[in-house]
C-alpha cells in the first residue's frame, strides 16, 4: 500500500517538474530557485494530508472492527421456530400455491384450505411471505370466480297410478306437487293432455330455476283445501 502510495507521489511530483519547466523557460535563475522552493513545499504539504487522511482511515477502521451487526435474519427464524429449511420448503408451498390461484386449479374451495393452513403457520408472518399470503394469495382467491356445471335433466319413466302432480312430488324432483307444469312444458311432444299419461312414457324432469322454486313455494304455501263435507 505504501509502495502505491510512494509511486502516486513521484508521478505527481514528475508532473509538476514538467510543468514547471515548461513555464520556466524565460525565467531568471532567482525566479526558478523559488517557483522550486515553492513546489516542494506544496509536495511536502500534500505528503502530510495524505499521512493525516491514511491515520483517520485506519482508526475508522478500528472503530468498524468493534461495531458488532445483530444477526437479524437468525432473530426472525427464532421467534417463528424454524430453521431455514423450513422456510425454504415453506416458500416452495407458497409459489406452487400461487400458480395454482394462477391456473384455477379447483376446486376453490380445496385451495382455500391450502391458503389457510398457510396463513396458520407462523413462518407467514416473516416479512417475505406476509403480504402474499395474507394479501395477494387471498385477493386471488376472493375473484376467482368458479364455473358451476348446470344441473342436468332427470330421466324418469311412468309407472300405474302416476300422474305429474305425484311425479313432481317426489323428493328426488322438486318435493312440490304445484311444480307439475315445469315438466308439462318440458315433455309437451309426449303429453297432449296433462291428465292423461301413462306408464312406460319416459320424461326429463329439468331442474327449478331459483324463481320458480320461490314461485311454487308460494302457492304451496298459501293453498287451503277445500273443507270437509
Amino acid at each position: 500500500m505504501k509502495t502505491v502510495k510512494s509511486i502516486l507521489v513521484l508521478v505527481l511530483f514528475s508532473a509538476l517538474v514538467v510543468v514547471h519547466a515548461q513555464e520556466t523557460k524565460d525565467l531568471t535563475r532567482d525566479e526558478y530557485n523559488q517557483q522550486w522552493a515553492s513546489t516542494v513545499a506544496q509536495d511536502s504539504s500534500l505528503q502530510k494530508e495524505n499521512g493525516a487522511l491514511q491515520s483517520d482511515i485506519n482508526k475508522l477502521r478500528e472503530t468498524s472492527a468493534k461495531i458488532i451487526v445483530p444477526n437479524c435474519d437468525q432473530d426472525l427464524l427464532n421467534m417463528v421456530s424454524a430453521t431455514p429449511a423450513d422456510v425454504d420448503n415453506f416458500r416452495k408451498a407458497v409459489s406452487e400455491l400461487e400458480g395454482k390461484i394462477r391456473r384455477k386449479e379447483g376446486p376453490k374451495a380445496d385451495r382455500q384450505k391450502d391458503l389457510d393452513a398457510l396463513k396458520a403457520n407462523k413462518i407467514a408472518a416473516l416479512p417475505e411471505f406476509y403480504n402474499k399470503v395474507f394479501n395477494q394469495l387471498q385477493s386471488g382467491l376472493d375473484s376467482w370466480v368458479e364455473e358451476v356445471a348446470a344441473p342436468k335433466d332427470i330421466s324418469y319413466t311412468v309407472v300405474k297410478g302416476d300422474c305429474l302432480w305425484f311425479i313432481a312430488k317426489k323428493k328426488e324432483h322438486y318435493g312440490n306437487g304445484f311444480a307439475w307444469p315445469k315438466i308439462y312444458q318440458a315433455n309437451k311432444d309426449q303429453i297432449k293432455n296433462p291428465n292423461l299419461i301413462y306408464p312406460k312414457q319416459t320424461f326429463k324432469i329439468p331442474p327449478l330455476t331459483e324463481d320458480e322454486v320461490a314461485k311454487y313455494a308460494k302457492l304451496k304455501k298459501n293453498y287451503k283445501s277445500a273443507p270437509a263435507k
